[in-house]
């Protein structure tokens, strides 16, 4: 993964950084923003608890990276000043996971950042590409796991059959049909589950949105770690290996007998709104994480991640405390309402508008009618409604 030419570095041997006093030594992920050097999560994850070990073979090499997406999810700056208590409980949670191969399920109200942290796993350890599964209430576990277009192949064997005549004569061999791994594409799930040497980060979105079904059909997946593709198997004697593509770009992977089988089992991390209860049998096989209100701190280290450790003293405090005090009156405001305002605010400097007398957010009238108007509120109701 490409990282700014400033990006701070841990080394494997350096001590754990503290937030709040001495941390676990056990400890892999640290929660810190500061990526791994001269290591890998492979090097240093133990082995994994026998009844979660998975052996899949052949091993495929490194995930690609989408630094462009990171950045946009996480910021630029990998700044390591702001950290609240609940990082602590955060970083015990992930490495829980790490260590036990299991699903991570983050819960919290919409806003409050769950998502991103499949992102900071992904940056810190260097895992790749973040495996990305938006659940809807129409999602299917086999949409996440593969598709198989059966259409388009039909339609391209008559078309080859058309190209070579309809009737052709005894002594001419037909033309063969296309090859059925050109029409299988694999999921962000059927992806995170092929045998890597290092396991794939994958965010399942909103998991709460999706059918009462879902969350069952996912049991057995994360319990074996493997699935089939009937198309494949029924295939398997004429084509023992065939060569699929998966949800990473331009990526393809080589399928054996139907069947994928992990090796390393994926970082799962599962978000919910709370819109849903779970299964306790599902329950039973995740470890749970809820996200909490983010502090003032928390939002300090946001801001210094997208524009900077001098623009967030700048333009921090007063603005945050604000945000909190309007978050607080309207139930509940999301972050990125507070990076849109920060935007907002720093862009009239260029234009000869407000100088420091809008860094309150409040100084200029204008400035902080226009920052605060996106602070709206995310239940519906229609802005200035039941406002102060």
């Amino acid at each position: 993964m490409t990282l700014p030419d400033d990006a701070p570095v841990r080394q494997p041997s350096d001590p754990p950084p503290a937030v709040d006093g001495a941390r676990p030594r056990w400890w892999i992920y640290r929660g810190t923003g500061e990526p791994l050097r001269d290591t890998t999560l492979g090097d240093l994850l133990p082995p994994p608890p026998p009844w979660r070990a998975f052996h899949g073979e052949p091993v495929l090499g490194a995930p690609p990276d989408d630094e462009a997406e990171t950045t946009r999810r996480l910021g630029t700056h990998l700044s390591t000043g702001h950290t609240s208590a609940f990082a602590h409980r955060e970083a015990e949670m992930v490495n829980a996971a790490l260590l036990l191969r299991r699903p991570l399920l983050v819960t919290g109200r919409p806003g409050t950042g769950k998502s991103t942290l499949a992102y900071r796993i992904s940056r810190e350890l260097r895992l790749g590409r973040v495996l990305r599964w938006h659940i809807t209430s129409r999602t299917t576990l086999q949409r996440g796991l593969y598709e198989y277009d059966a259409i388009g192949r039909v339609q391209d064997t008559a078309a080859l059959r058309a190209a070579a005549g309809d009737t052709p004569s005894d002594d001419e061999v037909p033309a063969a049909p296309p090859e059925v791994g050109d029409y299988i594409q694999l999921g962000p799930l059927g992806t995170a589950l092929l045998p890597h040497g290092e396991p794939r980060v994958l965010l399942i979105d909103e998991l709460d949105k999706s059918d009462l079904d879902l969350a069952n059909d996912l049991l057995s997946v994360f319990e074996e770690g493997s699935y089939t593709i009937p198309e494949l198997r029924r295939a398997r004697r004429r084509h023992p290996l065939v060569r699929v593509m998966t949800d990473d770009s331009d990526g393809e992977a080589e399928i054996s007998g139907g069947i994928v089988d992990c090796r390393a089992f994926p970082v799962v991390v599962m978000t919910s709104n709370g819109e849903r209860d779970f299964p306790p049998a599902f329950l039973r096989r995740c470890l749970l994480l809820h996200m909490p209100e983010p502090g003032e701190d928390d939002l300090a280290g946001m801001m210094a991640a997208h524009f900077g450790e001098d623009m967030a003293e700048e333009w921090g405090g007063p603005l945050i405390a604000r945000f909190l005090e309007r978050s607080r009156g309207l139930g509940g405001l999301a972050i990125d309402q507070l990076l849109n305002s920060v935007y907002l605010a720093t862009s009239r400097r260029g234009d000869g508008g407000t100088g420091g007398e809008g860094r309150d957010g409040g100084g200029d009238a204008d400035l902080r009618s226009l920052v605060e108007a996106v602070w709206h509120r995310l239940d519906g109701t229609a802005p200035g409604a039941g406002q102060e």
